[in-house]
C-alpha cells in the first residue's frame, strides 16, 4: 500500500496544476474564447518601449500599524524585499487598499519613502497617479515627477463616464509626464464608466512616446490583447492583471509582464518571467503551477482576495509585523476614520498554508 503524505499530495497537485490552469481557473478568458473566434498572436521578441518596464511589476500591499496609521518602515522594507527577490519592478500606490483607503498626504509621503528606499537598487519603482478627476490626478503626477521614478501608472478618473473624459484626463497627464505611463484599463470602486477603448489606447501610444504601456483587465481580454499587440510599436508593452491567473495563457497573446498585488511571491514571479523570456515554457509552467497552490487558497479560505491570507505569508517571510487591513464602509464607501480588521486564521488554515508554502520554499530567493 502506498503511503501518501500531505506533502506527496501537494507535489502531485503542483505537477497537475498546469492542466487546471488552462481550464476553470481561466473561466473569464475561456468564456470569451467561446464567443469569439481568433488565434493567438505571435509574441514579438522586439522590445518597443523602455526595456526596464517589462516583466512582473507586483503591487505592494500597504502595511498598517495598530493605530491605523500606515507603517512606512515596513513599506520600505517590503520594497527592498521585492528588489532582493529579483523583480524587474514594483508599483505603489495602486489597487483598492492603496488608492481609495489612503489619504492624499499618506500617498504622497509613501511615494517619498519608497523613492528613498530604492535608491541604488535595481528594481524599477512605478508610482500610481490617479484621482477622482484631472485636477486631483495632476497633484499626484506632479509629485511623482519630482521623485523621478522609472515609470508611473494611472487608471481612469473616478468621475469619468466617456472615452472623451479619459482622453482629456490622460492628455493632461501626457503634458507633464516625462517617463513611461502605464494605463490601467479598469477603474476603482467609484468608477462606473467603460474601459478605455483599444482605439484610444493605440491613439495615445502613437501621439506620445511615453504612452502605449497597458495593464489590460477589460473584457474581452484576449481579443483586446491581440488587437493591441498588433498595434506595436505604438503599443510598447502589455501587462496581464486580474490576480495573475491568466498570465501563462496570455503570454501567447502578447503579454510581456504582470501587474497584481502578489508582491510576497516576487521571487517566484521573477523566475516565471525569466524562464518565459528564455523560451523555457516547461519551467515557466512548472513554477506557475506551484504558485497556483497559493493563489487557489482563496477558494477555501474565504477572504479579501487582494490581501487576506497573503498577509500571513508576509509575516512568514519576515516582512510584515501584523495582518491588519483597512476596510471599506457600507456599500464600498470610504470611512472618515480608518476601519481596521485583523486577518485571523484557524490552526487548520495555518497548517494548510504552511504545507503549500513548503512546495514554494525551495524557489524562494529570499528565505
Amino acid at each position: 500500500m502506498v503511503d501518501i503524505t500531505r506533502r506527496n499530495m501537494l507535489e502531485t497537485m503542483a505537477a497537475g496544476a498546469v492542466g487546471v490552469a488552462t481550464g476553470s481557473l481561466f473561466q473569464m478568458d475561456k468564456t470569451m474564447a467561446e464567443e469569439t473566434t481568433f488565434a493567438p498572436a505571435p509574441v514579438a521578441k522586439d522590445i518597443c518601449g523602455d526595456p526596464r518596464i517589462r516583466g512582473p511589476f507586483p503591487i505592494l500591499s500597504t502595511p498598517f500599524m495598530e493605530s491605523g496609521a500606515v507603517d512606512y518602515d515596513v513599506l520600505a522594507k517590503e520594497a527592498q524585499f521585492v528588489d532582493s527577490c529579483g523583480s524587474p519592478g514594483m508599483i505603489w500606490p495602486q489597487s483598492g487598499d492603496s488608492v481609495d483607503l489612503l489619504t492624499m498626504e499618506e500617498k504622497l509621503q509613501g511615494m517619498e519613502v519608497l523613492s528613498d528606499a530604492l535608491k541604488g537598487r535595481q528594481s524599477a519603482l512605478c508610482l500610481g497617479v490617479q484621482g477622482k478627476d484631472t485636477q486631483e490626478m495632476l497633484i499626484y503626477a506632479r509629485h511623482a515627477e519630482k521623485l523621478n521614478p522609472p515609470a508611473i501608472i494611472s487608471r481612469p478618473p473616478d468621475e469619468g463616464k466617456t472615452q472623451d473624459d479619459m482622453r482629456e484626463y490622460w492628455e493632461a497627464l501626457a503634458k507633464i509626464a516625462n517617463r513611461p505611463v502605464i494605463i490601467q484599463t479598469s477603474g476603482g470602486t467609484k468608477y462606473k464608466g467603460p474601459g478605455p477603448s483599444v482605439e484610444l489606447l493605440i491613439d495615445l501610444g502613437k501621439k506620445y512616446d511615453h504612452f502605449g504601456y497597458v495593464k489590460e483587465e477589460t473584457n474581452p481580454i484576449l481579443a483586446r490583447m491581440q488587437q493591441l499587440n498588433a498595434a506595436k510599436p505604438a503599443i510598447k508593452c502589455l501587462f496581464s492583471a486580474m490576480g495573475g491567473f491568466g498570465w501563462l495563457h496570455q503570454f501567447r497573446y502578447g503579454s510581456e509582464g504582470l501587474i497584481t498585488e502578489r508582491a510576497v511571491y516576487a521571487d517566484i514571479l521573477a523566475q516565471i518571467w525569466s524562464a518565459s523570456e528564455e523560451g523555457n515554457s516547461i519551467v515557466a509552467a512548472d513554477l506557475f503551477s506551484k504558485l497556483l497552490l497559493m493563489l487557489n487558497l482563496k477558494e477555501t479560505i474565504y477572504c479579501n482576495q487582494l490581501r487576506g491570507f497573503h498577509l500571513y505569508v508576509w509575516q512568514k517571510r519576515g516582512v510584515f509585523r501584523n495582518r491588519l487591513s483597512r476596510d471599506y464602509g457600507p456599500q464600498s464607501s470610504v470611512p472618515e476614520k480608518p476601519i481596521l480588521s485583523d486577518m485571523r486564521l484557524s490552526r487548520e488554515q495555518i497548517e494548510e498554508i504552511d504545507a503549500r508554502l513548503e512546495v514554494l520554499k525551495p524557489y524562494f530567493k529570499v528565505q
